[in-house]
């Protein structure tokens, strides 16, 4: 059984496209969890019309922050195999078994995605034709190459990773740090999501060329090395 957790914010546009994709591929014991950071628009018209009973609402969270509001999805989530979704991506068919089969022997599992536009037409057929991405603490550094739409792990990682601590940069690129520290994590060269890039997109993670200062770089590494006590801490306290 899986859990799918998703942070959503005023994301009526695309959220019920997403919504099908991930329900068609879902058991019904598996579940969707939405924890929406106080949408103005129809963001949550749009979950409830899919009238669905694995499909879990957490509404009015005040958090302004998608980091903080996946961390509160992720806090909801019951079974020990978790994937993250953004609310306006497309997942390919075929998703959920590769990455369900991947995390038999894997802890953490990162697929390729392709890149589209508002109308869903293709600017980038593969992002790692574009930029090498794998596991490794040092590679990861220099570049991220975790992105949580393409992510799913086990529940053994989330225990170390929460908390999120206060600074981190995005939760995903601290979970791919986690893993990377203390369990076995694998990449699969096929784009099994449709990540769609548009002027509202909140997270930058997937950009080609980052368009940050220099100071703004070397922050972002800092903000991620310095939490490592806290990451070794949590690691032996579930051991």
């Amino acid at each position: 059984m899986i859990s799918v957790c998703i942070a959503t914010y005023n994301g009526e546009r695309f959220l019920g496209k997403q919504l099908q994709s991930i329900l068609e591929q879902l058991g019904e014991l598996d579940e969707v969890i939405i924890s929406d950071d106080s949408s103005t628009d129809r963001t949550l018209e749009v979950v409830r019309s899919f009238n669905d009973p694995r499909i879990r609402i957490f509404e009015g969270q005040t958090f302004r922050n998608a980091i903080f509001n996946f961390e509160y999805a992720l806090r909801q989530a019951r079974h020990d195999s978790i994937f993250l979704s953004d609310q306006d991506d497309e997942w390919e068919p075929g998703k959920v078994k590769r990455m369900s089969d991947a995390l038999q022997q894997y802890d953490m599992v990162v697929t390729d995605h392709s890149v589209v536009d508002d109308h869903g037409r293709v600017i980038l057929p593969s992002y790692f034709e574009r930029v090498p991405s794998g596991p490794g603490l040092l590679r990861n550094l220099k570049k991220n190459t975790y992105y949580g739409c393409c992510m799913a792990f086990r529940r053994t990682v989330l225990e170390v990773a929460l908390p999120f601590p206060k600074n981190i940069p995005m939760h995903d690129i601290w979970l791919g740090f986690v893993a990377d520290l203390f369990f076995k994590a694998t990449f699969i060269d096929y784009p099994y999501t449709r990540y769609r890039k548009h002027s509202d997109n909140v997270s930058t993670a997937t950009d080609i060329v980052s368009t940050a200062t220099l100071t703004a770089k070397i922050g972002y590494r800092w903000n991620i090395i310095r939490y490592l006590p806290t990451a070794i801490l949590r690691k032996f306290k579930h051991k």
